[in-house]
């Protein structure tokens, strides 16, 4: 049998380096301008999915970036292995190179998209994940804020690059709901490296200081503000879009959102939270709620 030629392995291994099943995330550049009712007028919606196309460039970046410094670490953890960079597939000189390229041209794409507000946004996610790679990843507490600040500046970015304004409650609601989703993605990790017998210095450091314990009290912690801040948030909104008149739709979406956090806080308590962007796409009980979420905040808009 021939042996393959280096070029598919290599564009394969680009491919997958750029995570595109991680893209899901940069949906999150829709939820500012759907919760303030407007995401479909056409200016708002296609500086929307610009936006997300923008973000899908720079994420990709960080993941390049991200690889390349983790590639020694990786070779030691029981999935991570097979990544590109880890196994061998992309030279880490060229996954640095393509990963600053990537971000700069994020940065660039957000100038052109939503003038230099949305340009920082962009620089400000990149220097967080680089500052993750380079060494708050294994500082305990700062690398759960570092992962969790990535999640709320795309939904930061979708009002920049909309011109929806970022009410306080939106901001309380997106950070906390994203730090539980976050240490339950730490508690999937430390779950699977226990099942494969892994050392977790030689991975991620600061796994080994997070107790079990630990990690369940912040997320119990999170899911209870993020709970708390979207029912005041509901209550505001509806007084906002009907004042005098309160046909109660936002207020029923509270209903959807607390079992859909409930039905998380069960799935990551039982350390199947590992992947996140795997939930969201795989977990069918989750994405009903979902449905049901917007299908109750769509009549809540428009009655």
């Amino acid at each position: 049998m021939p042996t393959p030629s280096p070029t598919p392995s290599l564009t394969s291994g680009l491919v997958r380096l750029s995570r595109p099943r991680q893209w899901i995330k940069n949906f999150l550049v829709f939820v500012a301008p759907a919760a303030a009712g407007v995401l479909l007028h056409w200016t708002v919606l296609w500086h929307s999915v610009a936006a997300f196309g923008i973000f899908c460039v720079g994420a990709s970046g960080t993941y390049f970036l991200n690889d390349a410094i983790d590639a020694t670490a990786d070779r030691h953890h029981p999935t991570k292995r097979f990544r590109p960079v880890a196994s061998g597939a992309v030279p880490v000189r060229l996954a640095v190179t393509v990963g600053f390229g990537l971000m700069a041209a994020a940065a660039l794409l957000g100038w052109w998209l939503a003038g230099w507000h949305l340009a920082v946004v962009m620089v400000v996610y990149a220097v967080v994940n680089v500052g993750y790679s380079l060494g708050l990843k294994n500082e305990p507490i700062l690398d759960l804020a570092a992962v969790s600040a990535g999640f709320v500046l795309r939904a930061v970015a979708g009002g920049v690059a909309t011109g929806v304004a970022l009410s306080n409650w939106f901001l309380i609601v997106t950070s906390f709901g994203s730090l539980l989703i976050v240490t339950g993605k730490r508690s999937g990790e430390k779950k699977l490296l226990a099942e494969h017998d892994a050392d977790h210095g030689a991975i991620r450091q600061t796994l080994g200081l997070y107790t079990p314990s630990f990690l369940r009290s912040v997320r119990t912690l999170s899911a209870a503000v993020t709970v708390t801040a979207y029912c005041l948030w509901a209550f505001e909104r509806a007084n906002q879009i009907h004042p005098g008149h309160d046909p109660v739709w936002f207020q029923l979406t509270i209903i959807p959102v607390t079992i859909a956090l409930l039905h998380v806080t069960r799935v990551l308590d039982s350390g199947a939270g590992a992947a996140p962007e795997e939930l969201a796409l795989k977990d069918h009980r989750l994405q009903i709620y979902g449905l049901s979420w917007a299908a109750l905040f769509a009549i809540g808009i428009y009655s």
